[in-house]
């Protein structure tokens, strides 16, 4: 393994990527260059019990599993949101308790949006509907909640991690789900919320009776490309139009991000095979690269993509077109599927694309701290292979394409979770146990 390391001092400005600038003052920065050629690992990981079947027991027949996660004792949480309830699983795979249920008071939930287990045992829900968070403790029993503050109009909750060791986690809106709830209040008028211009990785602190942010690490956010065309839809005589979104190019590089053991997040936000880790009150301390380039988008690849995407719009059913649910005065607004495939077909026509596509497309940490980084594939919107590295900047090895994907959840002595849905529809969850030097 070749190492280049870069020693800053003062004011420093590295450039990661076109268009990426990371900015940190009086810290030192190191860039590790690791090999370029594959090692193929094994996926045949041992498999430690499943759950989740029409024909199980009633608990374990899910609506809709959003989250699961490991406690440092190996049991497994999983958050069924159609349920709202959280299932505490044994390392046997027997239910040990549940917790919560739909509710206005103390510790049930409105709308619970995300849901972490700390590894003492304890359980955070954020709950869009209180606007706050409720924390269980090690035995399930409601502890007290934590306010989220703020403009009380506008609401985000993104992704959540834990924080090893704090009374804390750590969330971004980008990387993940993210919900918005955004209310009239008498008297209360929304406040003016500029536009961002960087995509943000910030610590929560849990530890009062109402949160406090601050930021561990920023991402690049790309430009924004022009809004896409709006539908109309109606209801009892009333039409309602959805405007247009904007958003950066198609094959724009995400904000990827996960929490390391440390507290240090890793994150890749920029098209090349770039991974930073940052610390809270430091920035960026190293960059892991691989040379590995992007794919650079031709006007071949463009009208190749367009013919794909139109397709496959043609090749969809009315039924299955999905959209936005849009409820007026109780009654579900009407959906004209010709006027939907019209906007889908202006919006395809009209795109517009990233200079290139990025070789990261996801990425995730382990419970010990290895760094799992999802590859794209041979198609442009295709997974590729999966390459494992350590958080000092060691290349472990890498997992075909297809022989495994980066696990929903990772837990202690190599356990981790995959969520799965068969052809039916059926949820279930599977619980493995990787290789020591992975986890």
């Amino acid at each position: 393994m070749s190492r280049i390391a870069e020693r800053l001092s003062g004011m420093a400005f590295v450039i990661v990527a076109a268009g990426t600038l990371i900015v940190h003052a009086a810290s030192a920065q190191e860039t590790i260059e690791l090999p370029g050629e594959d090692r193929w690992l094994d996926a045949n990981f041992e498999e430690v019990f499943r759950i989740g079947s029409l024909m199980g027991e009633e608990w374990e027949q899910f609506g809709d599993v959003q989250r699961v996660a490991f406690d440092g004792a190996g049991r497994l949480y999983v958050f069924d949101d159609q349920a709202e309830r959280i299932f505490v699983v044994g390392t046997d795979g027997a239910l040990i308790r549940e917790i919560g249920r739909k509710g206005e008071g103390p510790g049930e939930f409105r709308n619970a949006a995300d849901v972490v287990a700390l590894e003492d045992g304890r359980v955070v829900v954020a709950d869009m509907g209180h606007r706050a968070y409720h924390i269980f403790d090690a035995g399930g029993d409601f502890e007290r909640m934590v306010r989220i503050g703020g403009d009380p109009t506008y609401t985000v909750i993104g992704t959540h991690m834990p924080l090893r060791g704090a009374a804390g986690l750590v969330t971004s809106t980008e990387g993940g789900t993210m919900s918005i709830s955004v209310r009239s209040i008498a008297g209360a008028e929304p406040a003016e919320r500029p536009d961002p211009t960087t995509r943000t990785v910030e610590r929560v602190d849990l530890s009062g009776e109402e949160i406090i942010k601050d930021t561990i690490a920023e991402g690049w956010l790309p430009a924004s490309a022009d809004p896409t065309s709006g539908i109309t839809r109606s209801a009892g005589g009333t039409s309602f139009s959805l405007g247009g979104l904007s958003g950066p190019p198609e094959f724009s590089p995400d904000l990827h991000w996960d929490v390391l053991p440390d507290g240090t997040v890793a994150f890749s936000d920029s098209s090349t095979y770039a991974v930073s880790i940052a610390a809270a009150g430091t920035g960026v301390v190293r960059i892991l690269t691989r040379p590995i380039p992007p794919e650079p988008v031709t006007d071949h690849f463009v009208r190749a993509e367009r013919d794909r995407r139109l397709k496959e719009l043609a090749d969809t059913p009315d039924e299955d077109l999905g959209g936005p649910r849009i409820v007026l005065n109780g009654e579900v607004m009407a959906i004209d599927a010709e006027e939907v495939r019209k906007s889908r077909r202006e919006d395809i026509e009209n795109l517009q694309f990233f200079s290139e596509v990025p070789v990261i497309r996801d990425l995730g940490a382990s419970w010990n701290g290895m760094i799992w980084v999802q590859r794209r594939g041979e198609e442009p919107d295709s997974d590729g292979p999966i390459d494992v590295l350590d958080m000092a900047g060691r290349y472990v090895g890498s997992y075909r394409a297809d022989a495994t994907g980066i696990p929903d959840a990772f837990g202690p002595d190599g356990l981790v979770a995959f969520i799965e849905r068969d052809e039916l529809g059926v949820q279930t969850v599977v619980v493995k146990r990787v290789p020591l030097e992975v986890n």
